[in-house]
């Protein structure tokens, strides 16, 4: 519940309540698999053999404001503008 008071997310009882249950099942499952022995088990990243397949880090020229700005809905200047999303009670 205190968590859903920091995100500011309105929770009814029976919201709360599921919610509850299903946290509960998780933490369950993660007891049960804290009983197994792992001590000969190496630490994966990944459970498939992949790779880093990110491109080099090579310098290019960038777009330029005016090409970028070219298909905004709204700009002000050389800036996009976007919908005000918090409001001024927010704390943001």
């Amino acid at each position: 519940m205190k968590v859903a008071k920091l995100s500011r997310l309105e929770l009814t009882e029976t919201e709360v309540d599921q919610f509850t249950g299903q946290l509960c099942a998780i933490l369950e499952y993660v007891e049960k698999m804290n009983e197994l022995d792992t001590a000969d088990v190496d630490p994966l990243a990944h459970c498939l053999p992949i790779r880093n397949v990110l491109r080099a880090d090579v310098p290019v020229e960038s777009l330029g404001t005016q090409r970028v700005l070219a298909n905004a809905p709204v700009r002000d200047e050389q800036f996009f503008r976007v919908p005000r999303i918090l409001d001024e009670g927010s704390g943001a």
